[in-house]
């Protein structure tokens, strides 16, 4: 069952009486409302672990707050020691002082015992103050970035000195449990129903990627007599299809240059073969000529050193590519673009990761004799066409129930922030 927002329950009044808070991006205030600088709300704590890091547990700051990071599975980068990380108790409050305009979350408040760089600044608070309720007032002043009265230097720093004299709203602390509590119980509503919408965006896109899955290597018509192809990781298929080598159905064309103002192109995993601006100014020099390769409306490129992930797309463009791509011209009746779709395939995927030469993922290159020596599966030049067409069509329709959910998920997000930020500037009356 869906999670329900309900958006008219948060029509709720204002206060009673108003004050103007001298803060140009608040307004007004609360009238029982006041100011109180960080220095009397909280401490700052900097307990280096030390030789003792292995008896910590390793965390991090980021969009979803601070989390545990797994050691068994790394990702990222590690430091060689840990000796300069700092404890971090449960009920810690973790600011980024740095770099506050760039970085994606500033604020954390820990649900977890450990250790986190030394970066960071780690400070406890006052027993007479509510932690969430100066969560959520933080979390609101950094997603809209209000702090930049405060920064200093190139690196958008807010300094010690100038955070603890910096004043937070102070409602009661009734009213601060009140409005944390509130917000509590809104924003878990809220974030259920992006994960349905979320859910229900990858349902689509799998379903999707089984009806294209399905059309490539099965046709659109439901009641054809299937054959054993004879490779066995494509098992069957129609029984009019062909399955051949690549060599039978492309070749590399090396075409010559002799346009110095041919289109540069470049190739995206997203939107496929594009024009690459970046290129242009080096692709105009008469020297750099020797380094491109000239392809055409309907040829397939493949960027060889990204071969391992199925990046092939027929080109819609005459332009010229870098020699790091390859340029396969198709032969009669071959479509490229019905082979730019069957490799995308999870199969085609993993058979041109195993076709890739080379140590290290990023360095993979797919050789021309490897491309060559891949069967793929060929529909008569007729069904190749009826399979693109029908293609583009569940592009459309999926791409289009996708951006509705998108757009759900993202006034959510809006309606979050707004609720957040009335909440704990006094705009509503909670409680």
């Amino acid at each position: 069952m869906e999670a329900v927002v309900d958006k008219k329950a948060d029509l709720m009044s204002k206060y009673e009486a108003y004050k103007d808070s001298g803060v140009p991006w608040l307004g007004e205030l609360p009238q029982h409302w006041g100011f109180l600088a960080n220095k009397f709300i909280f401490r700052l704590r900097k307990n280096l672990v030390g030789k003792r890091s292995k008896e910590y547990t390793l965390l991090s700051l980021t969009l979803n707050g601070i989390i545990i990071r797994d050691m068994e599975n790394p990702q990222g980068k590690f430091p060689a020691e840990f000796d300069t990380y700092q404890e971090v108790k449960e009920g810690d409050f973790v600011f980024c002082l740095f770099d506050v305009e760039e970085t994606p979350r500033t604020v954390g408040l820990s649900n977890f015992e450990g250790m986190i760089t030394g970066a960071y600044t780690v400070m406890e608070v006052s027993p007479t103050y509510n932690k969430k309720y100066l969560f959520y007032f933080y979390l609101n002043l950094d997603a809209h970035k209000k702090l930049k009265p405060l920064y200093t230097g190139l690196r958008n720093t807010i300094s010690k000195e100038n955070f603890f004299s910096f004043k937070t709203f102070c409602p009661p602390l009734s009213e601060q449990t009140a409005i944390a509590n509130f917000l509590d119980q809104k924003i878990e509503q809220i974030d259920k129903a992006i994960a349905q919408k979320e859910r229900q965006m990858e349902l689509l896109k799998e379903r999707q990627q089984i009806l294209i899955h399905k059309a490539v290597t099965r046709g659109l018509d439901r009641n054809v007599k299937l054959k054993d192809s004879g490779v066995e990781w494509i098992g069957e298929i129609p029984e009019h299809w062909e399955v051949k080598f690549n060599r039978r159905l492309f070749r590399e064309n090396s075409r010559k240059i002799t346009n110095s103002y041919e289109l540069p192109l470049s190739l995206s995993q997203v939107d496929g073969v594009i024009p690459s601006e970046e290129m242009r100014e080096r692709s105009l020099s008469p020297s750099h000529r020797n380094n491109f390769k000239l392809c055409l409306p309907g040829d397939l490129i493949v960027n060889r050193f990204k071969g391992h992930l199925g990046v092939f797309f027929e080109s819609s463009y005459r332009g010229i590519v870098t020699f790091h791509y390859g340029v396969f011209e198709p032969l009669k009746e071959v479509n490229s673009k019905y082979f730019e779709i069957l490799f995308h395939t999870e199969n085609y995927k993993t058979i041109y990761a195993g076709a890739s030469n080379g140590m290290t993922v990023g360095l993979q290159n797919l050789s021309n004799q490897n491309f060559y020596n891949v069967k793929s599966i060929v529909p008569p030049l007729l069904e190749q066409k009826e399979i693109i067409s029908y293609y583009e069509g569940l592009q459309l329709e999926y791409n289009k129930s996708i951006s509705v959910e998108q757009k759900t998920i993202e006034k959510l997000k809006e309606y979050k922030a707004t609720l957040i930020n009335s909440a704990v500037t006094g705009k509503i009356r909670v409680g």
